[in-house]
């Protein structure tokens, strides 16, 4: 049976309170992506630029520093799963601790629950980034995206494009992020024979930001997967139609090494997104 695992805040955390903690983690996580995020998308969905350098020197000098924005989007779904889990843990009798199974399904559903934001929204910050600037430009903004997109295909195969293999990106990432995260935290907490709540900040941070590490080493060809698909033209112009001939396209023009494109910037920006949210 797998070892149990300490949840940090068992009394009330259905109130408010604990609810704008959450959505404020993950705002704090969210504000360090904003100028490595658009060179990983750059990196899965063109070969122009050589490496992260060569694509972040590239867009400032051709589309200036307005090119890098991000939309980010925050959950609180864990928590409602693992409260689930610990009122039914509860009910039969045993500890309200998780079993880190259970940790990886309350990951996992907070990811699937994020996702029907996150697809949209990563959809449309994806078009306005590959989009061609000046004369060339599709798209004047995010709600003239969003307007386009559902007139091309309508609004699940148009504003939704992609959201199959963004399920299964967001349930595996969120999953292992909190699964690592907990993991850590426990063995730390074991180990040293101390309550979880004497860990030293710094080392909550570490442990944040290589969970982090791991959400995007067990999600990444997911990713690669939904850029292109969102990233694919319409009508005569696309190339993907479908999430599983993507995958078999990319397999077949670039290997192993596809599905890999743009990691290193991802990692780099990992780390203190990651450990700003846990630290929090």
């Amino acid at each position: 049976m797998a070892e149990m695992a300490e949840v940090k805040e068992v009394g009330d955390t259905g109130g408010a309170k604990q609810a704008a903690k959450d959505l404020f983690s993950g705002a704090v996580g969210g504000v360090a992506q904003v100028l490595i995020d658009i060179v990983k998308v750059r990196l899965q969905t063109t070969t122009r630029y050589t490496g992260a350098v060569d694509a972040a020197t590239k867009i400032l000098k051709d589309e200036g520093p307005l090119a890098f924005y991000k939309v980010s989007v925050q959950f609180g779904g864990f928590h409602y799963a693992r409260r689930q889990f610990e009122a039914r843990n509860t009910l039969k009798g045993h500890s309200p601790a998780l079993s880190y199974s259970q940790l990886y399904t309350s990951g996992a559903f907070a990811g699937l629950a994020n996702s029907f934001l996150s697809g949209p929204i990563e959809h449309v910050r994806i078009r306005l980034q590959t989009q061609p600037h000046g004369a060339g430009r599709l798209y004047h903004g995010p709600l003239d995206c969003l307007r386009k997109l559902g007139a091309h295909e309508g609004i699940l195969r148009g504003v939704y494009r992609g959201q199959a293999v963004t399920l299964m990106r967001e349930a595996q990432a969120y999953g292992v992020w909190f699964l690592s995260f907990e993991y850590m935290m426990n063995r730390h907490a074991r180990v040293n024979s101390i309550p979880r709540s004497e860990i030293a900040a710094p080392l909550i941070a570490l442990y944040g930001g290589i969970a982090g590490e791991a959400l995007w080493m067990a999600s990444y060809p997911f990713d690669v997967i939904k850029s292109k698909m969102q990233s694919d033209g319409f009508g005569a112009g696309r190339r993907y139609a479908s999430m599983r001939g993507c995958f078999a396209q990319v397999w077949k023009e670039e290997g192993l090494r596809g599905f890999w494109r743009g990691l290193g910037p991802t990692l780099v920006r990992a780390l203190p997104v990651s450990a700003g949210t846990f630290i929090v």
